[in-house]
């Protein structure tokens, strides 16, 4: 009879000591079904209960993978409703009508970076660290980025650089034009980055070089460069902003697919003027080095020790205020 009672204690010992060990498991198996492979879990995800946020007509659908977050969930979906915001706010519009949102609990106290698609429906996945402050949100830059990505085509891997481009170059000017960073915090940034974006030895063009630095700060570059011709050649009244808007009302959002030649032809389209075409003939095929210094310089960029001022009696200066401006929808 001891022995019996010694067994049963033995095994109920076991089980308990198992049990945090396989509830661990457990979670960690229900997490990695989201994160698994370079695909959205779009069936995973519709099992999940949603809580939708209304955006300017647009509904987004949030999804919590399973694991704990630090922050309550309304903190979280604050932070949605303000990335959406400056998208809208550039885009006069968000750019799809519905939107899958994944947030994916992970360790640590950042967000992970983000991936979009477009197959099955707009969606983004998002990993979050669980131990994420509201400053860590606040200052975030990786959901305004992502969501860009659901307002251009889904282009050919050799032209990335292109919508990995305007995603860098966009969000801070569209959070600038939303009161979420000041002008001189993006123009400070821009003027340390987009020298990762320069051609290096043996570069033969955008389309042709897929480098980190030239994928994802080569396209900024080529996009600042754009906006600026475009205002230039319709007197400061239109930019990029207005022919990336007229990409999206042409129907042309990350649900389709687009060659890189309709797009460019249809957002110059929308300013009237040829600029991203031409300007893509000039840099797809081969290497070009702008003058970056003399580039700040015409901006009316003056470093002062750590902080930025401006001037504004330089020849670019109208234009520079001209880009982070809020625009009407």
């Amino acid at each position: 009879m001891r022995t019996l009672v010694g067994i049963s204690w033995i095994v109920l010992t076991t089980i308990l000591t198992a049990m945090p060990a396989s509830l661990i498991s457990s979670r960690a198996d229900a997490q990695s079904e989201y994160m698994r492979g370079d695909r959205m879990p779009y069936d995973a995800f519709d099992r999940l209960p949603k809580t939708d946020l209304e955006i300017e007509g647009s509904t987004i659908h949030v999804g919590f993978a399973p694991g704990e977050l630090a922050l309550p969930r309304e903190k979280v979906l604050d932070w949605v409703r303000m990335s959406a915001k400056a998208v809208a706010t550039y885009y006069g519009r968000f750019p799809v009508e519905q939107l899958r949102l994944l947030l994916v609990p992970v360790d640590g106290a950042r967000i992970r970076g983000g991936t979009t698609w477009g197959y099955r429906g707009a969606a983004i996945r998002i990993p979050l660290g669980r131990d994420s402050t509201e400053e860590v949100l606040r200052r975030d830059w990786v959901m305004v980025h992502e969501m860009v990505h659901t307002a251009l085509p889904d282009l050919n891997h050799r032209h990335t650089w292109l919508s990995e481009g305007l995603a860098v170059y966009i969000e801070p000017v569209a959070r600038v034009q939303a009161g979420d960073l000041t002008a001189a915090e993006i123009w400070q940034a821009m003027m340390r980055d987009m020298p990762k974006g320069l051609p290096q030895a043996d570069d033969q063009g955008l389309d042709n070089t897929d480098t980190w630095g030239r994928r994802y700060w080569g396209g900024a570059l080529f996009c600042l460069l754009a906006d600026i011709e475009i205002r230039k050649r319709t007197n400061n009244r239109l930019g990029l902003q207005d022919a990336m808007r007229g990409v999206l009302a042409a129907g042309g959002n990350h649900e389709k697919d687009w060659p890189l030649d309709r797009l460019l032809s249809t957002a110059d389209k929308a300013v009237g003027v040829d600029v991203l075409t031409r300007l893509h003939g000039e840099m797809g095929s081969k290497p070009v080095t702008p003058d970056l210094a003399g580039l700040w310089r015409d901006l009316g960029l003056k470093p002062q020790g750590e902080s930025l001022e401006f001037d504004d009696a330089t020849p670019l200066a109208a234009i520079r205020k001209a880009i982070t401006s809020p625009r009407a929808k």
